[in-house]
């Protein structure tokens, strides 16, 4: 069992803060930054939150970040329009590309934004969240760099291309839909090659498209779209996958398909650029030009509420509801702490050492689970 050390979510959000600024970024952004990594971590997707923040280093580091860009709409017509990122920090360009949707729905009714010029947004939810705030349904999506071949395709064309889509309820926590296109997160394969074990059947193909458990085939293999093959539903992972690139990449000028910038220094550069950057898109509609809010709420939980009746399978509690799993875990995140394993630890101590800020991981580590040896 590997090493988990604790961590109140203060200690890192500070850390991830400091270090962001220490590469010329603002304070109002490095925080925005830091509460956006943040969030995946309290809400449990590890793969997501400070586990990021050596790659991102690693971009400013080579000049692919620009740490003070100027956001602009560089087309712009009612409820819809594109933002050029300027090579900014995702997790800044998203968050304000996001409230220029969520404005424009509480103007037009809904309001939707392309996003060119950008970067790794963090996870998608975080920005669907923000629209349930507002009385909106948010929707969120980003491309990726390829790492997943298509439909009977032997070579990487596409990312894990993530979409997000959040339902306010009334009494019921909200309806948080939030998954990769891809059969799996990259993330998840990260972590299982940190931990040093094995993924399961169907995830992965090598370099040679023959199926594999072993996460490092990653850096020359593929990972599969969701449904893996066409007798378990591929293909509608890979349309799916394809919605997500067209909007976020085709539609906003960025890169799209095998050209979108890599975001990791493991990973492959694309051969040519065909865009600017990484693409998003972010959605938000106004619930009240379908019905009153409340009475729309008050559905929604019903629906919840009928879901949850259904009789479980034989070892399972009840039928889960999307975003249930990351709910949870954010109550009791929030309260308590984090969970680090050792091979962040070492990713973030060479941080601190790349930018000269202090990481006093032992004193502020609370508990360790597992064998320190």
């Amino acid at each position: 069992m590997p090493n988990y050390y604790l961590f109140k979510p203060e200690f890192l959000s500070e850390f991830t803060s400091k270090v962001f600024k220490s590469f010329g970024v603002v304070e109002e952004d490095a925080q925005l930054a830091s509460d956006v990594l943040s969030k995946s971590d309290i809400r449990g997707i590890d793969s997501h939150g400070i586990a990021r923040l050596k790659s991102y280093v690693e971009m400013f580091s080579i000049g692919r970040l620009n740490p003070t860009p100027k956001i602009s709409i560089v087309r712009d017509k009612k409820s819809v329009a594109t933002v050029d990122g300027d090579s900014g920090l995702g997790l800044i360009v998203g968050p304000k590309a996001n409230e220029i949707a969520m404005d424009k729905a509480s103007k037009h009714g809904s309001g939707w934004v392309s996003v060119c010029n950008t970067n790794h947004y963090g996870i998608a939810s975080y920005y669907s969240l923000k629209a349930l705030e507002r009385d909106m349904i948010g929707w969120s999506m980003t491309n990726t760099s390829s790492i997943v071949s298509p439909l009977w395709g032997a070579k990487s064309m596409l990312g894990t291309n993530p979409i997000s889509i959040a339902f306010p309820g009334y009494k019921n926590p909200p309806i948080v839909i939030d998954l990769a296109t891809s059969v799996v997160a990259l993330g998840k394969v990260e972590i299982a090659r940190r931990q040093g074990k094995s993924i399961p059947e169907g995830w992965m193909v090598d370099e040679k498209g023959r199926d594999t458990t072993n996460p490092s085939d990653m850096f020359k293999g593929s990972l599969l779209p969701l449904g893996s093959t066409r007798e378990m539903g591929g293909h509608k992972g890979y349309c799916l996958s394809s919605l997500v690139d067209i909007l976020c990449g085709v539609l906003s000028g960025a890169n799209w398909g095998p050209y979108v910038p890599q975001f990791a220094m493991y990973e492959t550069p694309p051969e040519k650029s065909v865009g600017k950057g990484i693409g998003h898109f972010f959605g938000a509609m106004e619930i009240d030009g379908f019905d009153e809010v409340n009475n729309f709420k008050k559905r929604i939980d019903q629906w919840i509420e009928e879901f949850r009746s259904t009789p479980p399978v034989e070892g399972q509690e009840a039928v889960l509801i999307p975003g249930d799993p990351e709910r949870e875990a954010e109550i009791d995140r929030s309260k308590n702490e984090i969970p680090v394993i050792q091979a962040v630890i070492d990713d973030l101590n060479l941080v601190a050492r790349t930018t000269k800020v202090p990481f006093d991981w032992e004193q502020a580590c609370l508990e360790v689970i597992g064998n320190k040896s």
